[in-house]
């Protein structure tokens, strides 16, 4: 292969890349030129930059209000934990019930009730970031435990 040959080689390779490369600008520019009609490029560019602009904007108020409803979704129940039980032998079921109600910080209440045949009684104990300053009983742990695995 002598010299003219390798330099036609290298000329046809270094004109397809480049004709490769003319062709994906030429189809950006047609993408681009769509919208132009009576107008001309730049009223068209300017267009994109004011979209954008916009658009930013509108990214970042949102951003800021997912923040928001995020932050306000914690404070609201999200997990739950409920026991069945039967406390006192005279009765033949599961009549009585613990629940734990927790928001996103582990914060809430433990409501048991207890069912007799002469009454129903429920109680409350509050639960501050999954702890109770009150003694739970076997049932509300039971309930609360549950709650805090829940998703």
């Amino acid at each position: 292969m002598d010299l003219l040959q390798v330099a036609i080689i290298v000329l046809a390779v270094w004109l397809l890349i480049i004709t490769f490369y003319l062709i994906k600008i030429n189809r950006f520019f047609v993408k681009l030129s769509l919208e132009v009609k009576k107008g001309n490029l730049i009223e068209v560019l300017d267009k994109v930059i004011s979209n954008e602009a916009r658009n930013a904007g509108d990214l970042n108020r949102l951003e800021k209000e997912l923040k928001k409803v995020t932050e306000n979704a914690l404070g609201s129940i999200q997990k739950v934990g409920f026991v069945r039980f039967n406390p006192f032998s005279e009765l033949g079921g599961d009549h009585s019930f613990s629940i734990a109600l927790l928001d996103g910080h582990e914060n809430g209440v433990v409501l048991t009730g207890l069912h007799t045949r002469e009454r129903t009684r429920v109680y409350m104990k509050n639960v501050i970031k999954g702890k109770s300053k009150y003694q739970l009983s076997r049932e509300e742990k039971k309930a609360l435990t549950k709650a805090q695995k829940s998703k």
